[in-house]
């Protein structure tokens, strides 16, 4: 991730060119934006930090707490921190292995993911017992398209963790492959059998399950197991967009302004609550909070950040009815990574904007995966 807390700072700028005209506070005493309190723990690690330097134990610590933050936030900013904290090694190819895993996880988080996987490779022949590295190189695999070799790097963990975490790893190598209902009936025997694993860890087991059994069909069973999942993380930010993005396609938008109230920092779930406010017609409420994104996302071009870029795509096709601009952004996406959300994404503007040709690439790729799901099968029949 190319970013350091100088242009990590930049998406701090509330207005950029195309964004609404300037105000002045009307006065000194008047609050124009909040910024999240930091914890005494944070601030503890900090000034050990400060004190050493050079040592990467208190660094690691500081700079995994961030990528934490960054993780329940959605925010990029604390991923720019962390670099900044590992700056002193971030290099250096002979740094401490602690380091070079988190160098690998901040690239992945930019997507960066032929270096982070390069990075991966080297750790994990070095250390064949490193899970972390394991897990993290089968989530890259997978969110390219490489669905053999994420079940590879899964298929070392059998030895090394836990049979969840096992299981986990392989439902996503088959998530978008005709292995879907294989890999869900093993999540949920492993979620059945491991009742007191991590909180973390049912979390994305519990709301992979809900996915599956949305892309399947069974709206009444998704809605179950998001909701079981929500109660032991109400604030998980992937589970919350994923919950917004199932209420969105079965026209429970309704729902959605309350379940985001207080999440409108993340990008990504701003635009959820935009998308319903427009399916609920709320057109007053919409303007500034399209407004807002736009400027967010201008913010972030800025930067030279392309982690958005679904999210952008979205914006443009559904909030700003550009068809043909929000199927480039699609297609710079999807050379990138090829989830769920990505080929849906593609396939959406490629329609809207008429260019079938367009579409021909991720036609394929659909058939030669077998990828299953009831929303994109719709798409993919348009398109045919």
């Amino acid at each position: 991730m190319k970013r350091t807390l100088a242009t990590a700072a930049l998406a701090l700028l509330p207005l950029v060119q195309g964004a609404a005209a300037p105000r002045t506070p009307a006065s000194g005493t008047e609050v124009i934006a909040g910024l999240p309190r930091q914890d005494d723990g944070l601030r503890a690690l900090r000034v050990a930090v400060a004190a050493a330097p050079r040592d990467p134990v208190p660094a690691l610590a500081l700079a995994r707490r961030y990528v934490a933050l960054g993780r329940a936030s959605a925010d990029p900013r604390y991923y720019g921190q962390a670099q900044a904290v590992l700056a002193p090694w971030w290099d250096k190819p002979a740094a401490p292995d602690g380091v070079r895993l988190l160098r690998a996880t901040l690239l992945q988080n930019g997507h960066h993911f032929t270096a982070a996987q390069a990075e991966l490779r080297r750790i994990v022949a070095g250390d064949p017992g490193a899970v972390q590295a394991w897990l993290t190189l089968a989530t890259v695999q997978a969110v390219q398209g490489d669905a053999a070799g994420a079940v590879a790097s899964c298929g070392k963990l059998s030895t090394l963790a836990s049979q969840l975490e096992t299981f986990a790893c392989l439902a996503v190598a088959g998530a978008n492959t005709v292995r879907m209902r294989g890999a869900e009936r093993l999540l949920a025997l492993g979620l059945e059998r491991e009742g007191d694993a991590a909180q973390d860890i049912r979390t994305w087991a519990q709301t992979m399950l809900a996915e599956f059994a949305a892309r399947r069909g069974d709206a009444p069973l998704a809605r179950q197991r998001f909701i079981d999942a929500l109660r032991g993380a109400p604030a998980d930010s992937y589970l919350l967009g994923a919950y917004a993005d199932f209420l969105l396609d079965r026209g429970r938008a309704a729902e959605v302004p309350a379940l985001l109230r207080d999440h409108h920092r993340n990008d990504a779930l701003l635009l959820r609550h935009a998308l319903a406010l427009r399916a609920l017609g709320r057109q007053d409420a919409l303007a500034p909070v399209r407004a807002e994104l736009q400027a967010r996302f201008a913010a972030a071009a800025l930067r030279g950040d392309a982690v958005h870029l679904r999210e952008q795509g979205r914006f443009t096709l559904h909030l700003l009815g550009d068809a043909r601009g929000a199927l480039a952004l699609a297609q710079r996406n999807w050379q990138v990574q090829k989830e769920l959300a990505d080929t849906r994404l593609l396939l959406e503007a490629g329609l809207a904007a008429g260019d079938r040709p367009a579409l021909r690439p991720v036609l394929r790729w659909i058939r030669e995966q077998g990828l299953q799901d009831v929303i994109v099968a719709r798409l993919a029949e348009q398109a045919s």
